[in-house]
């Protein structure tokens, strides 16, 4: 099930969860203003947000592949075309030189704070997309429900360490300003690599 090309994919699901958006620009945004375990909190409702799409394209797409393997193929493609479009994103941030702000805080007390960040992902239409098009790179035609739920504990697990460690990086002003003084060169790094793995999801079909 790890294969070369899964680690890969692994790691392109990482860029993808670590570049600016609604919930990393909010835990940052949150973990400098309102402290770390606030941001820390914001974080793991976006988690919980997230694990509930995810068990739940996990289920669909079972059900899907027994009926429909083209449909699987088809959600692939647009995996890729968001790859592209993330890249698109990444470049045109790195090619303005104007200050990116970091977020707005989210308040309230911590069980709000848990249900604003749960809100982000499970009103987003983006977040189920962002998994059954994973599932579609990463999976062969014929995977089994307990492979596609293997899969989702090891990506889920990416996500926790992306979405925690911003907690804890923006937390500190140090890491806040050396994110500010590199972020353009963190937005070509991110464009590179969201370009790279579009087109070698695009070209190669893992196995």
């Amino acid at each position: 099930m790890i294969t070369p090309g899964f680690v890969a994919i692994w790691f392109a699901w990482l860029m993808a969860g670590g570049s600016p958006g609604p919930a990393t620009m909010g835990i940052a945004g949150t973990a400098m203003n309102e402290g770390r375990k606030a941001g820390l909190v914001f974080a793991l409702g976006i988690c919980a947000g997230s694990a509930a799409w995810g068990i739940a394209a996990a289920l669909g797409l079972s059900a899907i592949m027994l009926a429909n393997v083209w449909v699987f193929e088809v959600i692939r493609y647009v995996g890729v075309a968001y790859l592209g479009w993330l890249a698109f994103k990444a470049l045109r941030r790195a090619m303005t030189s104007d200050e990116v702000a970091l977020g707005k805080p989210v308040t309230g007390s911590l069980p709000t704070i848990f249900a604003k960040g749960a809100a982000i992902h499970l009103t987003n239409p983006k977040a189920i997309l962002s998994w059954g098009s994973i599932y579609a790179i990463v999976a062969p035609n014929d995977a089994s429900l307990a492979m596609l739920l293997g899969y989702f504990c090891l990506l889920y697990a990416g996500s926790l360490m992306i979405f925690i460690g911003y907690a804890f990086l923006f937390s500190s002003q140090r890491m806040v300003s050396a994110y500010r003084r590199a972020r353009r060169w963190f937005d070509f790094a991110f464009a590179g690599f969201f370009g790279l793995a579009s087109y070698k999801i695009l070209t190669v079909r893992l196995s």
